[in-house]
């Protein structure tokens, strides 16, 4: 089957595609640190707590650990620092400082469409406009709090008191199939079915324009935008490797110059917002994604847009598929397009 994440990718992908996937008020902030030519030479580290008191030498350490202090240097991209113990350099510093860990989160008595559960498991068609599980600016209505009312004390714990029984994740206005763990063998096992790419997941989406040719793979790096770090971009060193499956099933508008297409994309690895940021790669970005899709679609387009109220990225995961890691039962779930993307495709075909 063709393989969308690795377990480091398991939630941060968007599309998990899936972080689906960070959303930007997850992201964190940017603080930067001028650091003098009295305080070079000194431990990085210590140089660093010094010109900003607000953070700890501590918190600073765990930082640069994590990759999340970079040097700015002009005319390129920042260099992340590793070492807080090299000598520190006079000059800007970008330290990413992620927000504040959620609280737990509470159960609320949230409707899901229910494709498939039993003890182990639970699988659901989530709708557009529902964040994965609580992050600044989606504290509460997420999936995690629909999943703790529904499964009750079960689910506690199950991946962690802030995730419970989450192992992959959508961007939260991208809508699709999503498998939740009940239990901690679960959990395991479908970490294991990541890691070992053997999950097949099919998204469909609808972009301006049509990518060319028809049929493909898009290969590249995807990375933090040096330009701006809530945005993901394809990247020439850095980054991670990026792969992206995809077939035009259908164009709107004049066969030799379409204003839109609708796309089956299958993933190989699953970076956050992959199929976004491929499809804007190819020049079709999603229609309606206000973060990558620069550019004014056709008129024709941009009316039915308009007309429908369509304001999030067209983007659906259609299908998933995997064995049951405690039974061995092979699944697969298919979703039909959720309302507002059938309306907008219904749009498309009348153009």
């Amino acid at each position: 089957m063709i393989p969308p994440t690795d377990p480091a990718d398991a939630l941060v992908e968007d599309e998990i595609d899936d972080l689906d996937a960070q959303d930007a008020g997850a992201v964190g902030q940017i603080v930067r640190i001028e650091l003098g030519a009295d305080l070079a030479g000194q431990r990085l580290d210590k140089a660093l707590a010094t010109a900003a008191p607000d953070l700890s030498r501590a918190r600073l350490q765990a930082l640069i650990a994590a990759g999340q202090v970079s040097l700015e240097i002009a005319g390129q991209a920042p260099r992340p620092m590793i070492d807080g113990k090299a000598k520190a350099s006079a000059g800007t510093y970008q330290v990413l400082v992620p927000p504040p860990v959620a609280a737990e989160p509470e159960p609320e008595d949230i409707p899901l469409n229910v494709l498939y559960e039993d003890a182990h498991l639970i699988v659901i068609d989530k709708p557009p406009g529902m964040a994965a599980h609580p992050a600044p600016g989606s504290e509460t209505g997420t999936l995690v709090n629909a999943l703790l009312f529904h499964c009750g004390a079960s689910l506690s714990g199950i991946g962690g008191v802030a995730r419970p029984g989450i192992v992959h994740r959508l961007d939260k206005e991208t809508s699709g199939v999503m498998v939740a763990a009940k239990t901690d063998a679960a959990h395991q096992g479908l970490s294991a079915l990541f890691a070992t790419h053997d999950i097949d997941r099919m998204y469909l989406a609808l972009t301006r324009g049509a990518p060319h040719p028809a049929v493909g793979t898009i290969e590249t790096r995807l990375g933090r935008s040096p330009h701006d770090r809530k945005k993901m971009a394809v990247l020439k060193t850095g980054g991670r490797e990026a792969v992206t499956h995809y077939r035009v099933e259908k164009t709107f508008g004049a066969a030799d110059k379409p204003v839109a297409a609708r796309v089956a994309c299958r993933l190989e690895t699953g970076r956050t917002h992959q199929i976004r940021v491929h499809m804007a790669s190819k020049g079709s970005p999603c229609l309606g994604d206000p973060v990558y899709g620069a550019g004014a679609p056709a008129a024709p387009v941009k009316a039915a847009l308009t007309q429908i109220g369509f304001t999030r990225q067209a983007l659906h995961a259609a299908v998933l598929g995997f064995v049951h890691p405690i039974t061995g039962e092979t699944l697969r779930f298919e979703t039909p397009l959720p309302p507002d993307m059938a309306a907008l495709e219904a749009a498309l075909e009348a153009l």
